[in-house]
């Protein structure tokens, strides 16, 4: 017999016991993840992830004692093979780019979460960066004015080559490491190592910082 998939797991940062618990339950009942821990603080929430090491986290931003935006930094530091989805009723821009520039893979609303949060688990476990799309329009627009503005003597000082800015570009769009492969007819090995050598070539530490400098540099 076939072995089962290995489930996707979830850990829920949120200080709110009815949320929650609400959150947990529409989780479990999709076979393709489980949840491994709660945490209902910022400071319980990086211990608790630090010791999991979970596949991604869903993480509040307005936590006591350390908020999501802060307690999320601090993950990617420790732990940044972890994913974090920003969950929130907060859709400011200021919020946006604040918890993406920590390490954030993910930003999904609460009001958006009972249709979109399991594809959005999904989609940031595969290794793909995801917009609520309630937010994704100011995302790509803020995107593009970066690029736009960007100058070229920037653009002159790139240290990627051809291949790795091909696979950056599909970074950028979101894409995973399986689709880049697909997109580019190689190996999802070769992707991975590319995107090593891109996020070691610009000094970042995660897939969303390096779409964000791609688009400040001009790289793409």
């Amino acid at each position: 017999m076939p072995e089962s998939p290995k489930k996707i797991s979830v850990v829920i940062v949120e200080d709110h016991e009815l949320m929650r618990d609400g959150i947990r339950s529409s989780i479990e009942a999709d076979q393709r993840f489980e949840v491994v821990g709660e945490a209902g603080d910022g400071e319980e929430a990086v211990e608790l992830v630090n010791r999991l090491c979970p596949d991604v986290v869903i993480m509040d931003i307005g936590l006591p004692k350390l908020d999501g935006i802060e307690a999320t930094r601090k993950l990617n530091e420790l732990v940044p093979q972890v994913k974090v989805i920003m969950l929130t009723s907060h859709r400011s821009e200021h919020e946006v780019f604040a918890s993406f520039c920590s390490g954030a893979s993910g930003y999904c609303l609460k009001e958006s979460a009972s249709k979109l949060l399991k594809t959005a688990l999904a989609s940031v476990a595969d290794g793909a960066i995801w917009f609520d799309p309630h937010i994704a329009g100011f995302v790509v627009e803020a995107f593009s004015v970066a690029g736009r503005s960007a100058g070229k003597d920037d653009s002159a000082d790139n240290p990627l080559s051809e291949r790795e800015v091909d696979v950056l570009k599909l970074v950028v769009e979101g894409m995973s490491n399986k689709e880049i492969a697909s997109a580019l007819t190689i190996s999802t090995a070769t992707v991975r190592t590319h995107v090593e050598h891109i996020l070691e070539k610009l000094a970042v530490s995660g897939r969303t910082q390096a779409a964000v400098e791609a688009i400040r540099r001009n790289l793409v």
